[in-house]
């Protein structure tokens, strides 16, 4: 059975962060290992407030892992903070596995997950990503521009190819209409993945149970675009059957 990385926040609900991620990984028939980067007080509601973990432990508890434990893909979600970004990517020297990295940089309803210089977080993990997978918004502020269109989506994901990652899949499910475009550009090959709108209401951890779901199908073997595909198919379908636990957002796994 393949090994997933995943290095997140504990959201203490399950709809993202680590424990969905684990949860993800299973559905695909991957064995999840895991280093958490932060605790949050959230419910379905929100997120109240974060603690980021010191970094030095964050970087020694990754060390311990990848110095015993061989991995197939890695999974990057909330990283607290600058710092922590920083580590991880001296960590992630020891291993050759794809890195798939969601910029969480604030909760849909709450509190910043990410404190400090997030240019500095980027000039860090974004060189060491096989993919990057950023919403609307997080794209728009990792480049400084509006995304309002699908070329807008491919001058972003150019940019953060031009700045190291490998490639980027930027995430169209926050533009108008009734689709649900994504721009995926793996060096000079762009793909659009479409789908039709899912109408759910408020949901929790799409981004995360998105950005898992590559890296599982990556752990597998299956090539950039396959694995995307596949996972924003698995997306779509989370969205059609998710679940209330709470009073808030629904999850989706």
């Amino acid at each position: 059975m393949p090994t997933l990385l995943v290095i997140s926040g504990l959201d203490p609900t399950g709809g993202a962060g680590l424990l969905a991620d684990a949860r993800v990984a299973a559905e695909h028939q991957v064995r999840a290992v895991g280093v958490i980067t932060a605790s949050t007080v959230q419910d379905t509601s929100g997120v109240r407030s974060v603690l980021p973990l010191p970094a030095e432990h964050v970087g020694e508890a990754l060390a311990a892992l990848l110095g015993d434990v061989e991995v197939d893909a890695v999974k990057i979600g909330m990283l607290g903070d600058v710092r922590i970004a920083q580590v991880i990517a001296r960590a992630l020297a020891a291993t050759s596995a794809p890195v798939v990295w969601d910029p969480v940089f604030q909760a849909s309803r709450g509190a910043a997950l990410l404190e400090g210089d997030i240019e500095g977080a980027a000039a860090a993990l974004l060189p060491e990503a096989r993919l990057v997978t950023p919403n609307l918004e997080e794209a728009g502020r990792l480049t400084g521009r509006t995304l309002a269109s699908l070329e807008d989506m491919r001058a972003a994901a150019e940019a953060l190819v031009g700045r190291g990652a490998a490639a980027a899949l930027i995430k169209g499910g926050h533009l108008p209409g009734d689709r649900s475009p994504d721009v995926l550009l793996d060096g000079k090959t762009a793909t659009v993945l479409d789908a039709s709108r899912v109408a759910t209401g408020p949901v929790h951890g799409t981004g995360c149970v998105l950005s898992s779901a590559i890296a599982a199908r990556l752990a597998h073997g299956d090539t950039l675009v396959e694995a995307a595909r596949a996972a924003k198919h698995y997306l779509w379908q989370k969205l059609a059957t998710a679940i209330a636990i709470g009073r808030g957002a629904r999850c989706l796994v």
